[in-house]
């Protein structure tokens, strides 16, 4: 069998996970590994990634992949668990996405996913579908999708948690809808998995599917059941929580740094203290011996200090099942306290699980299922591009413009023309994928829906309003302010025509001069009014452009969902978009 060479992380820990009382009994000790998975978004099949010292793109990730990891590694350590980082599911795929991603619940509980925290996208379609993804029916709020992978869908066998979600007063129920958190007997030690989604979530989803909820802070909910674990005698406290970082990339003086820092990287200390992972971890109780996080799509292995000063794992395995978070410990069941962990990212490399006939043959009767209920929509052609592959940008970055970007955006504009639309505005965030991924580029640079369907996979409409220069201008400053500080800036994508420039040095609030936003080469005026297309979920002041929430002569275009959008504008333009980046947004230091 293929061994997968090891970068480990080794933290030895002499202060008990659970109990303060001194060590008295013999020494039992058990030798457990946790595998973790972020961000999956439903990615059945793999897709391309390019490992560290790698010249192109593999295949990686895949859910027969995925089995073959996990497959070794209960063969080497029996006691062996799996958990989720959240997003397991929305965003996904055509292969997935179009079943109501039934079929990646069933192909995660196949795998033997114990527990996963709850991610913001498992909101993306409001709780009470929420809840029926983890128990099972068909009562849904899209019924053409729902149970047509499986006529009487059962749910997930495991369970999602989040410690800080909490049914608010207008809900009429008190509590949670979902545990705090799960505690696994793991070889006869008793582990204890805790779960927060990040508190951000009302803002980036559509507010009325989690209007009977309240987010509360995730470092305060998860330090509110440690004593009630402790007082469980637990072995081990891990923290699965959807909210993550980024390695920084540059000094304040704007210059690169940490260029050679990767998800290989054994022990980085360059997580950006601006990410909300990083204040997490610095408040969360020292029982917690480490941090399994998602949301950032990152890869990184690191160490935060832990309210006590000693440096604690908080690991993250970028997305869609490319790398596979691992750790292993060793527990003192006695005396109910962690001896050393260590920790790396795996790479899940298809190809060479498929070269060694190593795929999970369940998961491939999984795959082959979903593929084939979807082909006759998902391999319809769309259109011929000008290039191989319309890309989302470097490393999928959200505050740059971005090829595909731009075309979106036009798309937007050309749909919302009919209703007097001048600019076109989309957020980063709701491009998932390239035009088509590396392994789908497709002779004569042909493009299908199910390529489409991975761009834009929401279902989001297409809306129409007026707003004023000055709330524009507004709107553009909500980029770099209030939720979308650094590093979490949105910059939203741009259509044709309309242009301007940004400070990077200057404050929040004040990076754009109204000066340098133009239409077709002339200043907006502040008094001006102009007709914006996006989609429904910026309109109501998503991704926290709250500026949106001013405008007037909202028109919803009833029918319109992103992937028509791109569809039609693709069947329009196709030969003539490339991978180009138009330039349409200046940056200056």
């Amino acid at each position: 069998m293929r061994k997968t060479p090891l970068l480990l992380l080794t933290v030895a820990l002499g202060l008990s996970a659970c109990t303060t009382t001194p060590t008295t009994l013999t020494p039992d000790p058990v030798n457990v590994t946790v595998l973790g998975l972020n961000d999956f978004h439903g990615n059945l099949e793999p897709t391309g990634f390019t490992p560290v010292g790698a010249e192109k793109p593999i295949s990686a990730g895949g859910t027969e992949a995925i089995g073959a990891e996990l497959t070794a590694a209960r063969k080497a350590n029996p006691n062996t668990v799996f958990v989720g980082g959240g997003d397991l599911i929305g965003a996904s795929p055509i292969t997935s996405g179009l079943l109501r991603d039934e079929p990646a619940v069933y192909a995660l509980s196949a795998l033997g996913m114990s527990v996963s925290a709850l991610g913001n996208h498992e909101f993306d379609q409001g709780l009470t579908e929420l809840l029926r993804m983890q128990n099972g029916g068909c009562d849904s709020n899209d019924k053409g999708k729902a149970c047509k992978f499986d006529p009487n869908y059962k749910g997930a066998s495991f369970k999602w948690i989040g410690a800080n979600v909490q049914y608010n007063a207008s809900s009429g129920k008190t509590g949670r809808p979902f545990a705090p958190y799960v505690v696994q007997n793991v070889g006869g030690a008793k582990i204890a998995f805790v779960g927060a989604v990040t508190k951000t979530t009302p803002t980036i989803v559509s507010p009325e599917g989690v209007s009977t909820l309240t987010f509360s802070d995730e470092a305060d909910a998860v330090n509110a059941v440690i004593p009630e674990l402790k007082s469980q005698n637990v072995d081990a406290i891990i923290m699965l929580i959807h909210e993550g970082g980024e390695i920084v990339r540059k000094d304040d003086k704007g210059a690169e740094i940490n260029k050679d820092v990767t998800y290989a990287t054994v022990g980085c200390k360059v997580l950006n203290t601006g990410s909300a992972i990083v204040d997490i971890a610095k408040r969360v109780d020292p029982a917690v011996t480490a941090i399994i996080s998602g949301h950032s799509h990152q890869g990184y292995n690191c160490l935060v200090p832990d309210p006590a000063g000693k440096d604690r794992i908080v690991i993250q395995g970028e997305q869609y099942g490319h790398l596979l978070q691992r750790l292993d410990l060793t527990l003192d069941k006695a005396n109910h306290k962690v001896m050393t962990v260590k920790a790396q990212n795996l790479v899940v490399n298809y190809d060479a699980r498929k070269a060694a006939n190593e795929l999970d043959f369940a998961q491939t009767q999984i795959v082959t299922t979903a593929k084939s209920k979807v082909a006759a929509i998902s391999s319809v052609e769309i259109a011929r591009l000008g290039s191989p592959q319309i890309q989302r940008g470097i490393a999928n970055a959200r505050n740059t413009e971005s090829a595909l970007g731009d075309v979106i955006a036009d798309a937007l504009l050309e749909t919302g023309k009919g209703q007097g639309a001048v600019i076109g505005i989309m957020n980063p965030g709701g491009i998932r994928a390239d035009l088509p991924d590396a392994l789908q580029v497709k002779p004569g640079n042909a493009v299908n829906f199910g390529d489409v369907f991975a761009v834009n996979p929401f279902g989001n409409t297409t809306t129409v309003l007026t707003l004023t220069g000055a709330q524009l201008d507004e709107l553009l400053e909500q980029q770099f302010s209030g939720g979308n500080v650094a590093p979490n800036v949105k910059l939203l994508q741009v259509s044709e025509g309309f242009t301007y420039s940004y400070s990077q040095s200057a404050a929040a609030g004040s990076k754009i001069d109204i000066a340098s936003i133009k239409l077709n080469g002339t200043a907006i005026s502040a008094t001006g009014t102009y007709r914006i297309a996006t989609n429904n979920f910026l309109a109501a002041g998503g991704d926290n452009f709250a500026a949106f929430k001013s405008a007037t002569n909202v028109v919803q275009l009833p029918g319109v969902a992103d992937t028509d959008v791109l569809s039609n504008y693709l069947k329009l333009k196709g030969p003539s978009l490339t991978n180009t980046v138009k330039g349409r947004i200046v940056v200056l230091p």
